[in-house]
């Protein structure tokens, strides 16, 4: 009994640390980092200030325990969008439609994190994110040079470039506003992919089919 009690204590505990974690998000989707306080949050949460105190002694570790569920929430999709294609190209494409979709139907929170303004703090838990975001594109683009779908060029250099155009297309302030129109973001979404593998040495015609076969519904962060 004392075993089963234990369980049960340990999986509302883990519960009540994502639904601290979540209320967070839906904080920064809205405001940004900056939204992201105690008390608000605590209130999205439905649970008392000290209680995510209990949980999260201060705010820089709310923020990042936050940064890491939505970072591998955001890797994971990539990830699963580039597996499920049948090449490396296609592969590629998928990536990018989805990082470039999820950034679109969140803009807030994509912008929140990897390019909005913070604290110190905060900038050195999102460096983990955006490294293993450039990783992922990295080894995507090395694939696709080694073999022989685009001339050869230095990953570590494009892909930062790549991602920073997703973002600032997107989600950044000079970003047009879609308005939460399902159209008008498909369109975005299809545009800015079309530019990055452009930007990467993709043909223009390879490019347009691949952008047309991508995925880009798949679920915001």
């Amino acid at each position: 009994m004392a075993y089963r009690r234990t369980e049960r204590i340990i999986r509302r505990q883990a519960e009540r640390h994502d639904a601290i974690v979540a209320a967070a998000g839906r904080a920064a989707s809205e405001g940004g980092m900056a939204a992201i306080q105690i008390a608000p949050v605590a209130a999205r949460a439905g649970i008392a200030a000290g209680t995510v105190y209990r949980y999260f002694p201060s705010k820089t570790e709310l923020v990042g325990a936050l940064v890491a569920s939505a970072a591998e929430r955001e890797i994971a999709a990539v990830r699963r969008a580039a597996e499920a294609a049948p090449g490396p190209l296609s592969a590629l494409a998928a990536a990018i439609a989805t990082f470039a979709a999820r950034a679109a139907r969140n803009r807030r929170l994509a912008w929140a994190m990897i390019a909005e303004p913070a604290d110190a703090d905060t900038d050195a838990m999102r460096l983990a994110y955006r490294k293993a975001l450039a990783e992922q594109f990295e080894g995507l683009v090395s694939a696709v040079v080694a073999g022989g779908h685009l001339p050869e060029i230095d990953a570590a250099h494009a892909v930062p470039a790549l991602i920073g155009a997703l973002i600032e297309g997107l989600a950044g302030p000079l970003a047009a506003d879609l308005g939460g129109d399902e159209a008008k973001t498909r369109e975005a979404v299809q545009t800015l992919t079309l530019f990055a593998l452009r930007g990467l040495g993709v043909v223009d015609a390879r490019a347009r089919g691949l952008v047309v076969q991508a995925p880009n519904s798949s679920t915001s962060p």
